[in-house]
């Protein structure tokens, strides 16, 4: 199929690694420039030259914390006015740290506010003005299967993520009539650093190796094993391409049939 990406431009939040990088790397892959984004400036110029090297296509790096408030709008500028404009927005960061209720103050929950929640509004925002531009313009949040079902230890996570949903819902409305689709996909247990970091946490909690962890989640996945970044990715990519022109306001999840809802 013909995703009809080739020579469109989109900017991919926190995809120095992980599930962004497989979503800023399938797009590349289809003919997209691209602006890469995270923190680290000396890892992300080194994702950006691979990814470059590996597809032939533009890829830049715009660094930067996407928390800080007054940042989203020059890492949106600074990709556009690179790349010659914006086509396509992923807004994607990493998610709050693991724990149980008491375990977390004020300021723990305002970081997770600014992090799973905030984060998505402000590049929305600064992107706007680009993506009216654009003749196939398309928003992605990344969340987290925990919206529809909650998981164990992620009070944070569980709680925030929720306000993206609606957000994304809500704006699927509102700008439909602009011909700007906005959709989100939900990953459940996928092979990433974030993963690892989360097993880790569970198997101090629980006195058990890593190894055991990565095993007892994957038991209880339907499809018996964790997702891989680019099967997020490919899902990630259909729900931005104009393949998908009459998708909005969707929130797939990308989860091994591990949701048992029915809705």
């Amino acid at each position: 199929m013909d995703l009809q990406l080739n020579g469109k431009k989109a900017f991919v939040a926190g995809s120095s690694r992980g599930l962004g990088y497989a979503v800023a790397r399938r797009l590349a892959m289809e003919g997209c420039a691209v602006a890469l984004n995270g923190r680290d400036p000396e890892k992300l110029a080194r994702s950006a030259r691979d990814l470059a090297e590996e597809t032939g296509v533009q890829v830049i790096p715009v660094p930067g914390d996407v928390t800080d408030p007054a940042l989203a709008p020059q890492l949106i500028r600074q990709s556009a006015q690179t790349l010659g404009g914006l086509d396509l927005l992923v807004t994607n960061a990493g998610g709050p740290p693991a724990g149980k209720f008491e375990d977390f103050d004020d300021d723990a929950w305002e970081q997770a506010v600014e992090l799973s929640f905030l984060s998505h509004v402000r590049l929305i925002r600064a992107a706007l003005p680009y993506l009216r531009e654009s003749a196939a313009p398309g928003i992605l949040t990344v969340t987290s299967i925990s919206v529809k079902e909650p998981l164990p230890g992620l009070i944070l996570s569980n709680s925030v993520r929720l306000a993206t949903i609606g957000l994304t819902k809500s704006l699927s409305q509102e700008l439909a009539a602009e011909g700007i689709r906005v959709n989100s996909i939900l990953p459940g247990w996928t092979a990433t650093e974030r993963v690892q970091e989360l097993m880790a946490h569970r198997a101090k909690v629980n006195g058990t190796a890593i190894e055991a962890e990565f095993q007892k989640q994957s038991a209880v996945i339907p499809l018996g094993r964790m997702g891989t970044p680019d099967e997020f990715a490919n899902a990630a990519v259909f729900l931005l391409s104009p393949a998908a022109g009459y998708i909005t306001g969707v929130m797939l999840q990308v989860d091994g049939g591990l949701y048992h809802g029915a809705l």
